[in-house]
């Protein structure tokens, strides 16, 4: 793994363009474009206020950079450095915006969700699309780009409009039953829009494009519900993340005809279950005990050495170079089965308690599944999906804030926020320091974006690397 110099940051804003060519980065005001091969800088732009958001365009020719505090987006073009387009929202104010998957609009979020405007870039035309829901995940739109599924607030109800993205004309309106309505995603292949209910209510509703109800999904009454959710690549699964699961209660899955099968729920271990695509029934649970004792499951410690063993051949006084060792090293070592996790115990009277299972997220090629459950925070489990059984579990020194696929192969990028990056593979995982020099050594990792072709590393306030 090759490393790049240290380069600043601002706002954790740091993305790759979507054909793998470009990585942007901001600095205050300034948005630096660097070609990813040399990390040469190719275009420096200059907002009027400090960028908050920045995205590039599917096509990776444009990239807009928005200012919430000022309710203004600048776009920037690669091809032409000159041209440049400045949206100002004016008394409305700006609490959102993104692209939409053509490239040529952008989609603008007012204070207070009062609307959605549409901006074309090729036209100069405004449409707007009023009612839009403040919640998780509002906006969701097709892989093929055709269209978009939006989450509205009418007369204290909830409803899901979806629109044709060529023209901005509704397709499809429905109104959905949940008690408040807190995301949407459709599925890889676009043929089926999952919509879920707040936390304080399990509820997973499946339709299909035109707006047909195909299921229902609940797996438990009277507790936290759903607090993450992931489509396979595929499209062939759904995982949903739980906060909790209550001994003694009972699932169910309910069909529109009016159906239903009901089992006993017999654990209270935070979990995620598998739905199939065809019946849209769970094919399996993934339990995350605190104990685990399988023999088949290979369980990675992270361990720290002070180096002070090579601190006594080097000469005094230390040179520079060899002054960067005091920093501990670190590696993984396997732990002999049983092995008990690190728990948290959660405050139970506080609100967005730390538990259940926060993040997942399939791998490219559907074959596992990372999760994390939040209250063993320094845990990552792994998951083969293939044989419906926990595959590996990492144990990190500090707690796990972010993890991201490969985007071309089953291969992990984790983070702990410290100057460290791990990377987990069938085959095994690595630690790797992060290096630096002086003042920016170790810098603290709070996230970090894989390109698009699984060649390159780009962390937040980190270096970028090539694998």
């Amino acid at each position: 793994m090759n490393f790049s110099e240290v380069f600043k940051l601002s706002n954790l804003l740091c993305k790759f363009s979507p054909d793998g060519k470009y990585l942007a980065a901001c600095v205050q005001y300034r948005l630096v474009v660097r070609d990813v091969s040399t990390l040469q800088v190719l275009q420096l732009y200059t907002c009027l206020d400090q960028i908050q958001h920045i995205e590039w365009s599917a096509d990776s020719l444009f990239i807009l950079c928005a200012m919430y505090k000022r309710g203004l987006v600048q776009v920037w073009s690669l091809e032409q450095p000159e041209w440049h387009c400045r949206i100002d929202e004016g008394s409305a104010g700006l609490v959102a915006s993104c692209w939409s998957p053509d490239g040529r609009h952008i989609l603008n979020t007012t204070e207070f969700h009062l609307r959605i405007t549409v901006w074309s870039l090729c036209t100069k035309s405004v449409s707007y699309i009023k009612y839009p829901k403040a919640c998780q995940q509002g906006i969701s739109f097709t892989q093929d780009g055709r269209y978009m599924a939006l989450a509205e607030r009418r007369d204290c109800r909830d409803h899901v409009s979806i629109f044709v993205c060529s023209d901005w004309q509704l397709l499809r309106h429905f109104d959905t039953d949940t008690q408040d309505l807190a995301g949407i995603e459709w599925a890889p292949n676009g043929c089926v829009l999952a919509v879920w209910d707040t936390c304080l209510e399990y509820k997973m509703l499946l339709y299909s494009l035109d707006g047909r109800l195909l299921a229902v999904f609940c797996a438990y009454e009277w507790s936290l519900g759903i607090k993450s959710v992931a489509w396979s690549p595929s499209s062939q699964f759904l995982a949903v993340g739980s906060y909790d699961g209550k001994v003694g209660t009972e699932q169910y899955m309910q069909g529109h005809s009016g159906w239903q099968a009901r089992w006993p729920h017999a654990h209270g271990l935070p979990q995620v279950r598998i739905l199939n695509h065809v019946t849209w029934k769970v094919i399996t649970e993934f339990e995350h005990p605190a104990n685990i004792s399988n023999p088949k499951t290979v369980v990675y410690k992270e361990a720290e050495k002070s180096p002070q063993q090579a601190l006594d051949h080097l000469a005094f006084p230390p040179c520079r170079a060899a002054s960067g060792l005091s920093s501990p090293e670190s590696k993984y070592e396997i732990a002999s089965v049983p092995v008990s996790l690190q728990t948290l115990k959660p405050a139970a009277d506080r609100a967005n308690p730390k538990i259940g299972i926060g993040a997942l997220a399939f791998s490219p090629d559907s074959y596992f599944l990372v999760t994390r459950n939040d209250n063993v925070p320094n845990a990552v489990w792994i998951w083969d999906v293939r044989k419906l059984r926990l595959f590996a579990v990492l144990e990190q020194l500090h707690p796990v804030r972010s993890f991201h696929w490969d985007p071309q192969q089953p291969r992990l990028a984790i983070c702990t926020g410290g100057s460290k990056v791990y990377l987990w593979s069938p085959a095994g995982c690595i630690s790797v320091q992060v290096p630096g020099e002086g003042e920016h050594r170790a810098p603290a990792q709070q996230a970090q974006n894989w390109g698009p072709w699984g060649t390159a590393l780009g962390g937040k306030q980190v270096p970028a690397c090539v694998l």
